[in-house]
């Protein structure tokens, strides 16, 4: 039986890759441009920017909610599944992430329909929800996880029955049962399980995996009163 290495798990993304996920000039640039502009090389890997489009795509979803936007890689994924008749809402707190994402998301093809949103994630969503913010079909949380609750409760505020809200970056590289940890990103992802797991207003799960990576996951909140 073969053992698990982070080289093995490497290889083996590149080989699902490879079978697929067709080229895309347009990811491939965002890769190269993120590199060049000394982004950190966390945005989420090929196949699972692909496993966000197709979710928003069996949503049929026209409006969703991106919270962390780095260089805009994950959101040109999900502004190729809502495409041109939808709208991808970004926040990013740091200038100069966001503008290494419009250069990507322009080249794309898709700065009509995405918006980016520079502030502070919080108060953002905070100032959205007393704007009254047309309601998310889905939302993808991919920012700092210590304040994961925040970000999901401020979502939830924002969706409507049938909203899937999906969280990443939720294993911490086996940190998660950590209980002693005194890690922000460990303390956020545990409050995080606490709350899904006591909130009556979703049905919930998460995926731990493996991958170019490291030992990673995702949590998935479907919306259902």
């Amino acid at each position: 039986m073969s053992s698990y290495t982070l080289a093995k798990a490497t290889a083996i993304d590149a080989y699902i890759n490879g079978h697929l996920i067709p080229p895309d000039p347009a990811l491939e640039a965002a890769l190269k441009n993120n590199a060049s502009a000394n982004l950190a090389p966390i945005e989420v890997p090929p196949n699972q920017g692909k496993q966000l489009y197709l979710l928003a795509k069996m949503l049929k979803a026209k409006r969703i909610l991106e919270i962390g936007t780095l260089g805009g890689y994950s959101t040109i994924w999900l502004a190729k599944a809502v495409s041109q008749a939808g709208k991808v809402i970004t926040l990013e707190i740091e200038p100069e992430h966001a503008k290494v994402a419009r250069e990507n998301i322009a080249n794309a093809g898709f700065e009509k329909i995405v918006e980016i949103k520079v502030n502070s994630a919080l108060k953002t969503l905070a100032q959205m929800q007393e704007e009254g913010t047309e309601a998310f079909d889905m939302v993808f949380i991919d920012a700092d996880k210590d304040n994961n609750t925040g970000y999901f409760t401020a979502a939830l505020a924002m969706s409507h029955v049938g909203t899937l809200i999906v969280v990443d970056n939720i294993a911490r590289q086996g940190r998660i049962i950590d209980q002693g940890s005194t890690a922000g990103d460990v303390i956020g992802t545990r409050k995080l399980f606490e709350l899904m797991g006591k909130e009556k207003r979703v049905e919930a799960t998460a995926v731990q995996t493996v991958g170019s990576k490291g030992w990673d996951g995702y949590a998935m909140a479907l919306v259902i009163e």
